[in-house]
């Protein structure tokens, strides 16, 4: 059996990965959009705009990056911005008494996902060089 070229199937992982993000993203500004804006979920809503949209964009910079140290870096501000992301979330849901409680639920799943896979990147980043 031939052994796959791991490359490739690096490349398209990463690809999957920047495009999963971009539709979380975009999935979760669509749900955001129709919060009721109250005084409190504006505040909310405008740092959690801010934190969500910064995992993909770090994710985007980091492609750009000149070392395996910078690229480590990005990926660790999208990774922070993740768990900022959950935090604002979790706010949300326990601060308002919506029917929405369901799809809320779903992108903080997601948002944990994202978090565990760019913590995980960056810990074999880490093991194969002292980043």
């Amino acid at each position: 059996m031939q052994k796959p070229n791991t490359k490739t199937t690096n490349q398209n992982s990463k690809t999957e990965f920047k495009t999963r993000v971009y539709f979380h993203t975009v999935n979760s500004l669509k749900f955001l959009s129709a919060i009721p804006e109250t005084r409190i979920n504006r505040i909310i809503l405008a740092q959690l705009i801010r934190s969500l949209t910064s995992i993909g964009s770090n994710i985007i910079e980091a492609k750009a990056s000149n070392s395996k140290k910078d690229f480590a870096r990005y990926f660790d501000i999208a990774l922070k911005s993740a768990n900022e992301t959950k935090y604002w979330l979790c706010l949300l849901r326990d601060l308002n008494e919506f029917k929405y409680k369901a799809k809320l639920e779903e992108i903080l799943k997601e948002t944990i996902e994202i978090s565990n896979i760019l913590a995980s990147s960056l810990l074999t980043m880490r093991n194969k060089k002292n980043i």
